[in-house]
Order: C-alpha cells, then structure tokens, then sequence
C-alpha cells in the first residue's frame, strides 16, 4: 500500500478523533504534505514510538497507538501466556488519552492492566512493573522532546526498558495488524468495574518513595542545612514525588518556578523542555536571582532526568553539564559511603560509553570497578540485573549518563530524576555545613583528577530523506575513517557495530563486548575523542567529544577543533 493509499484509508476509517478527521480533510490535495504523513510508519524499537503529534501513520495517534499495543499484547499472549502490565503517562498533550487506549487494547485482549489516577515519573513505571509483578509496562512520554512531540515506551518484566530481541519479536507482531481492522477494545468504564482495569493504590506509591529515602547517604544531612533551593518541574511529573521527598528529608526552603509547576503539554515558558538547555532553564535562573537560592534543581517532563546550578561567590549562578553532576556524585557517594564504613566489598559504578572518563579515575581512588556499557540507561539496567542473578545487587553503587539520567540502588531499572534530586541536595548540604559550595566542589574534582571537558553537537537531519541521509553518514565514516582530528593523529578506533576496537599504531583488534550499535569512537594520540552516534529517538546524530588539557582554556581551544573536524564528515 502506497501513501496515497494510506491516506484514502485512513479518510475512510479514522472517524473517532475529530482532530485526526480534520486534519485529514485539511491536507487534502496538498501532496508534500500527506507524503510526510504516510510515506512510512513509526518503527517500533527498544525505546518504542516516539513521533509529532497527528494524523497519519508517521505521527503519534490513538490509532498507532492501538496498532502497537495490540501488537504487545499478542507477543505477550503468544511467548509468555498471560499476564499484567502498568501504564502510566506525563503531562504531554493526550498522554492520558493513549494510556487509557493502551488499556483498553490490551484488556480486550484478556492481559490485567494496572493504570494510574494522574501522571507519574518514568521510574515510577518501571517501580510499578517490579513491584506489581506485571510481565511489561508503558509509559507514555516523549521525554524532553519539543510540546509537538509523543511517544511510548515499553519496559520488560524486570523494569527495565524492552530489549532489543523482544522489541523485534513486537514489532514483528505489529506488522502483521491491520491497524482499524485487527485491533481488540473494550469498553474503558466497564473494565474498570469489572476489574481488569485497575488504578493503582496509593500505597505503591509510599513504598516507592520509602525505597527512594533508603538511597540518602548522609542522613539528615539536609536538616539543620539552610540550603535555599529553587525546584522547577518544567511543567512536568516530578512535582509531587520531588517536593514529597525533598521535604521528608530535611529541605525547608524549597521554591517553586510557579509558571512551571502544574502540568502543562503546551510547556509555554519552555519550548524546549530539556533541563541541559540554558534555555530551559531561564525562569529558575529568575527565581534563584530573586531569592538568593544555592541550587537550581529542574527534572524534566517525565522526572527520568535532572540537571542544576549552583551560585557561586558573587552572586551568579553556575550550570552544569550531566557528566560534572555524575562526576560530583560518583565522588560524593563513594567517599562518604568509605568514611561511613558502609561502602559494599567490590563496588560497581556504571557509566555509558560516551560519559565523561574522569569517572574512571575517581572510581580508581576508591577501589571502586567502573564498567564501561552502551547509550540507553537499559544497559546500565542489565548490569544490575547481572549482578542481582548473582546475588550481587549491593554492588551496584551508581550508575549514569550524560544526558542527565542517574540511579542509586536497584529497586527500578531506569534513571530516576526523583532519587537524584535527593541526592544532589543531600551533597549540596553536606558540603554547605564545610562551608563549601557545589562550585568549591566541580573545581576541587578538576583540580585533583584533571580537566575533563566534555561537549555534545547535535545534527538534525529533518524531513523524509533525514534517517537515509543519517545512515549514508554513518556508512562513509565507517569506510574512510579520519585519519587525523584537529591536528592530532588517530591512533584507535571502536566500532561498535561490527565489534572491533583497532589499535591503529599495533595493528591489534580487540573484541568489544557489548550489544551491536551503530556508533564510531576515535581517539587521537593525546586522548581526546569524538564518538559519533545517531540518535535513537529523535532524527539527528550526537558528537561527543571529549578535551583533556591542563586547563579549560586549552580544553576549549582543542574541543573547537575537534567539532571543526567532525562537523565536515556531517555536511
């Protein structure tokens, strides 16, 4: 079926939104626009749908949505038997909606389905799978995506998000559906009366929060603080579960951004709703001018992700990048964890492979293991699920990315902005009452284990040629590998798709043991490196680069370089 064919369908049979109707009728005749629409379906993948908002089989709809939850359905009917699965949602416009025809779909097709009474964090959800025994979970999000975009995500029995083999097998069941004509639904209010829909009891929700409390480190460090902290959940799911928490650990003086604080998909005041944006972050910045605040803590839409800024000496306000939290944190948990006599024997720090290398260096200090793994904090979800296998789940310390997401503990399998935010405010306070602030803190770490600079470049590659034009990129690197980056020699490179991690001055070829993924690392003769590797969820490739120099003028000086290089290979 081609797209026009597609699109005479979907005139035909998409009858039950009004705004999907409309906007059907209204693209009529205008040929570049249904093309866009129908000239492929959402894929399926281990981080599920994500796409803009409308009609269409390349937007996100109820009608893709059904379509991809009857296709989970019959994979959990066909390779488990039978089963419960959670769903939960953020604020995102008709997030509510899919959760409630996720439900529908999959209750009609016999599987119990637990749903929540309002928007809740992504680490909710995977808490939701472990706790409730259910064999799969959504959630509905589209992360920090801008307000135009939705998604859903799909998480496996033990939490963490769906592998890539099962993901396969789902998708494989999808393609197979009719998406009007094969898809089960019940009646929503007659489920819910009969039982096989089933919001969950609030007393879930305590014992998440209870699980969240046991990862405090120093504990009442935040009593007696007087840490001032501007908190903004960018409209998002983190409000109630953040403040709940900050407040039953000791934080008195929290403020909240007021323009960001209730759910709101349009996400007004922040177009962008990434906390690792400056922009994102602007009317927190106000706040803290206003109040005086030592700390600007923001999660984003979904509370999976936190970033911050700290004041410094004269009044203004530093931001930070997701590998300087990570490198405070690993730093903050692992010394007091040693004083306090309560660190495990063999701790594990798990970091992604394109997060800041300082963290190997702080974790050789304290006889820590640091275990490299891929992008995606499910990775970081099947090194703890190793280690529980093993009886070994105390070992896991901490684990990270990037791009903002970190865990303490196992008791969820996803990155969970509400534990972070403790933790960051448990360690501003700690430090407060030395006398220190988070900026004393970062420059102390640089000082003593080397100025680490760390920048990502985002390449967006828009439009129906974009994820072709991607893999094209991707292809010539692979087959004419640079042979030098900003004046330096390459000295190894690492691929991760085919496995080989090549010594370039010996010749040597290493194994690199870890799932296949389309990413190229190199590395010049001083250390610096530019890892490149397009995005998962979104149509646009991410450059890491890593600078290390005797200070940060020279860092920046070679990471300019660096992104002047790569940038090249991209055009």
């Amino acid at each position: 079926m081609d797209y026009m064919e597609r699109y005479s369908e979907w005139l035909a049979k998409a009858n039950e939104d009004a705004t999907i109707s409309e906007e059907l009728l209204a693209v009529k005749g205008d040929n570049d626009a249904i093309y866009d629409r129908f000239y492929t379906t959402l894929k399926f993948g281990t981080a599920g749908l994500r796409g803009v908002l409308g009609a269409g089989t390349n937007r996100m709809n109820i009608y893709v949505v059904r379509q991809a939850t009857q296709g989970l359905a019959n994979y959990i009917k066909n390779n488990i038997g039978s089963g419960a699965v959670a769903i939960t949602h953020d604020s995102r416009i008709n997030s509510d909606v899919f959760m409630n025809e996720a439900a529908r779909v999959l209750a009609a097709s016999g599987l119990k389905v637990y749903i929540t009474t309002e928007l809740q964090p992504t680490p909710v959800l995977s808490y939701l799978v472990r706790n409730l025994g259910c064999v799969a979970g959504i959630m509905v999000t589209a992360s920090h995506n801008p307000a135009k975009y939705n998604g859903y995500k799909v998480y496996g029995s033990d939490g963490c998000q769906m592998t890539d083999v099962a993901a396969g097998m789902v998708y494989d069941e999808i393609q197979n559906l009719d998406m009007f004509d094969d898809i089960k639904l019940c009646d929503f209010d007659e489920a819910i009366k009969n039982g096989s829909i089933e919001y969950v009891a609030d007393s879930v929700y305590d014992s998440y929060v209870a699980e969240v409390e046991k990862r405090q480190v120093n504990i009442d460090a935040c009593k007696g603080s007087d840490l001032n902290i501007v908190y903004t959940p960018l409209n998002g799911a983190g409000n109630k579960l953040v403040r709940r928490v900050l407040g039953e650990i000791g934080v008195e003086n929290l403020h909240i951004v007021k323009e960001q604080e209730l759910p709101d998909g349009n996400f007004t005041t922040c177009p962008f709703p990434n906390p690792e944006l400056k922009e994102a972050l602007q009317k927190g910045l106000e706040l803290c001018e206003e109040v005086k605040a030592d700390l600007l803590l923001a999660t984003d839409p979904d509370s999976d992700r936190v970033s911050i800024a700290a004041r410094r000496n004269d009044g203004t306000y530093r931001l930070y990048t997701g590998n300087e939290i990570g490198a405070m944190l690993t730093e903050y948990i692992l010394s007091s964890r040693k004083a306090l006599g309560n660190l495990p024997e063999k701790p594990v720090v798990v970091k992604t492979i394109v997060t800041t290398k300082i963290i190997k260096a702080i974790c050789d200090k304290y006889g820590c293991e640091m275990r490299d793994c891929l992008t995606g904090f499910k990775y970081i979800g099947e090194i703890i699920l190793g280690l529980e296998e093993k009886g070994e789940e105390d070992r896991f310390v901490f684990g990270f990315e990037e791009s903002c997401g970190y865990l303490s503990g196992s008791y969820v399998r996803d990155k969970d902005a509400v534990v972070a935010s403790q933790l960051i405010c448990e360690m501003a306070a700690y430090y407060k009452k030395q006398g220190k602030s988070l900026v004393d803190v970062i420059d102390g770490i640089y000082a003593e284990y080397g100025h680490y600079l760390n920048t990502t470049l985002d390449f967006y590659f828009e439009g129906a040629t974009g994820m072709e034009k991607m893999k094209n990129i991707l292809d010539t690197l692979r087959a004419n590998a640079p042979a030098s980056i900003a004046g330096e020699k390459v000295v190894a490179i690492s691929d991760y798709l085919t496995h080989e991690a090549k010594d370039l001055l010996t010749g040597a070829v290493e194994h690199i043991d870890l799932p296949t993924s389309n990413v190229l690392a190199y590395t010049t003769e001083s250390g610096n490196c530019a890892i490149v590797r397009p995005s998962g969820t979104e149509p646009k490739i991410k450059i890491y680069i890593t600078a290390i120099a005797k200070n940060f003028d020279d860092a920046h000086a070679v990471t300019d370089k660096i992104a002047a290089d790569m940038k090249g290979y991209l055009e």
